[in-house]
């Protein structure tokens, strides 16, 4: 019990203060964001910049929490539209089964063997890079045959199970079994999928930016900023740890949470 509790303590406290922190920067940050000149270029970390500054005077650390802002919008946006409309095809597929399970199982199979990263990059080339509802909407579209996948083995199984076929008996709908009986029992399956889908997110967010063709300026992003910190390392090696650290401390976090989750349900402690 002590390794279950403590990795998910760990893991709820450490993105608990990432969220806090980002939530905070959506209000008021040190410095504008975009503000050129804050201070001297490449100045160091201090009291005044807790990260320093960029080749532009700009402070570091405003940027990293807008740019973290803009990675955890969309990464709850990505999972919150994959999750919901992977999860529904999967579960009408795995319940009901026949020719809706063979249809919806083919093309998902086709979608499937794209991967999620290079079917997000053919989706932004059509939609248009820069904007955030389009990094939204092609990871999104990207990481749906993966919650169906999933949603649909955990939906099948479970269609047979002695609870279902009570509530068939007593005359409830399949809507309410699937939504209200199966549901909730996929949960252990489903969750720490969300969590491993996050971290897929934050990670496919960052990687578009870092290309220049998720979230750029004048939007601060943190994949970006890593593609800017690269030609710096020698002469400001700190402002690559800003953002690089934001997103290992935001993917590390979430993942605790997920093993956490995973030692639960089968029962280790």
């Amino acid at each position: 019990m002590k390794r279950r509790n403590g990795c998910l303590t760990a893991g709820l406290l450490l993105t608990g203060f990432m969220v806090l922190v980002i939530l905070a920067g959506f209000f008021r940050t040190p410095y504008d964001p975009a503000a050129m000149a804050t201070g001297p270029k490449f100045d160091a970390p201090s009291l005044e910049h807790l990260l320093g500054t960029d080749g532009f005077g700009r402070d570091i650390f405003s940027r990293v929490l807008q740019g973290a802002g803009n990675t955890l919008s969309i990464a709850l946006a990505t999972v919150a539209a994959g999750a919901v409309c992977g999860t529904a095809a999967g579960a009408v597929t795995g319940y009901f089964g026949g020719w809706v399970d063979r249809v919806l199982t083919r093309l998902n199979d086709a979608l499937t063997a794209f991967p999620s990263i290079l079917l997000a990059l053919v989706i932004i080339s059509i939609v248009g890079p820069g904007k955030k509802y389009n990094v939204v909407l092609a990871l999104g579209l990207a990481f749906i045959p993966g919650y169906a996948r999933i949603a649909r083995t955990a939906f099948a199984s479970l269609r047979e199970a002695n609870y279902v076929k009570s509530a068939q008996l007593m005359g409830a709908s399949h809507w309410r079994i699937l939504w209200v009986h199966i549901l909730p029992n996929t949960l252990p399956v489903l969750l720490p999928a969300l969590t491993i889908g996050f971290n897929n997110a934050v990670l496919a967010e960052a990687s578009m930016s870092y290309l220049s063709i998720g979230v750029t300026p004048p939007d601060a992003s943190l994949g970006y900023m890593l593609s800017e910190a690269q030609s710096m390392l020698t002469v400001a090696p700190w402002y690559a740890l800003g953002a690089g650290g934001a997103i290992i401390l935001l993917v590390f976090g979430v993942g605790l949470i997920g093993a956490g989750l995973q030692s639960r349900d089968k029962g280790v402690v």
